[in-house]
């Protein structure tokens, strides 16, 4: 088998929905499966995507594993030669699992590989192309001399921002939102380590990747990322995660400098944290004043709604990319065999 592709869900059965149907488009002519693990979710996720798509292999789990764990149950099951771990709110294009494949067997020194992922506005995520967070590297981007000087290979490195988004070129980070793997380098490494449970994961991964002599690519291939659809980031417990994951990332790979990294680090959680207090405390406050929502102004804002039975995914992003440049843009995908319309924050259902 070549390919291998698994989706960990939590609470987001719209989005899921969309991603398998884009993924088993994309899988077309390839000997493939598709796995997902559902950490306990509470919307009905599973038994509303395996009526559309009986073919998928679901594993339930009777609570929430987190990221990693969850990943690593459904690779210890995989057949394929290539794992691919997928974010459930992402879109494929039709062609880029064919043209990553071909890519990986062209380059077997290849350990790794991420792609361009569109946001949903159309531009394009810096993430998609990391340096490792040394320290310096973490000083630079809180800095902020990583976005001062975009261009330089020093003060840069973070997002690496210096390199052309039209061609491949070698990272050191690849992103877990669509981290495509060989599964020979993974077998070598390790799998994911369960330390995290979400955040930093992929970042560590990457690491030990490059650690043994393996090479992590980007490669210019559009998905859209709806970034973090399926995580709570109002919650305290969301803050506490990520930050306790660069915590636990810098222990592990840079234990000498722990000491001085913990302080700055802990005093973000801490500020964090209360800037979270006063900001749900006035969403509370608005709400016993009779306010159910905050008021967005949205201006001359171009709202463009693709339907998903007249294009494929591949034209979507094609034409996202495209206008990527073009500013106040928001895009929305229609499936009129669900009824339903998917954006960025929500899920607006439709007569059919």
């Amino acid at each position: 088998m070549k390919l291998s592709v698994v989706i960990v869900n939590y609470n987001v059965k719209d989005y899921l929905y969309q991603c398998i149907d884009s993924v088993l488009k994309a899988m077309e002519g390839i000997d493939g499966e598709v796995i997902v693990v559902d950490n306990h979710s509470r919307d009905g996720s599973v038994e509303y995507v395996k009526a559309a798509f009986p073919q998928v292999n679901y594993i339930h789990s009777s609570h929430n594993l987190g990221f990693s764990r969850a990943n690593n149950i459904a690779i210890k099951q995989s057949k394929g030669e290539y794992v691919l771990l997928l974010n459930p709110d992402t879109v494929v294009g039709d062609d880029v699992f064919r043209q990553a494949i071909a890519f990986m067997d062209a380059h077997p020194e290849a350990g790794a590989a991420g792609v361009r992922m569109l946001k949903a506005d159309g531009t394009v995520a810096m993430e998609s192309r990391r340096g490792l967070p040394t320290p310096m590297v973490s000083f630079y981007k809180m800095s902020g001399l990583c976005q001062k000087y975009p261009q330089s290979k020093r003060f840069a490195k973070y997002y690496m921002s210096w390199l052309p988004w039209d061609e491949a070129n070698e990272i050191e980070v690849v992103s877990g939102a669509f981290f495509f793997l060989r599964k020979a380098a993974l077998d070598r490494v390790g799998l994911l380590d369960e330390d995290y449970f979400m955040y930093g994961e992929d970042i560590d991964l990457s690491c030990r990747l490059l650690k043994d002599g393996w090479h992590n690519w980007y490669l210019p291939l559009n998905i859209l990322h709806y970034k973090g659809e399926s995580t709570e980031k109002s919650s305290f417990r969301y803050v506490h995660v990520f930050y306790d994951a660069m915590l636990i990332f810098f222990r592990k790979h840079y234990g000498k400098h722990a000491v001085w990294l913990t302080f700055p680090v802990k005093t973000a959680i801490y500020a964090k944290v209360c800037i979270e207090i006063v900001r749900m405390a006035i969403k509370k406050l608005k709400k016993s004043m009779g306010f159910a929502h905050d008021v967005v102004k949205r201006g001359n804002t171009k709202q463009i709604i693709f339907d998903s039975s007249k294009m494929t995914y591949t034209e979507m992003l094609k034409e996202m990319y495209a206008n990527s440049g073009e500013q106040n843009l928001e895009y929305g995908i229609f499936h009129p065999e669900k009824g339903t319309l998917i954006t960025l924050d929500k899920v607006i259902f439709k007569d059919k």
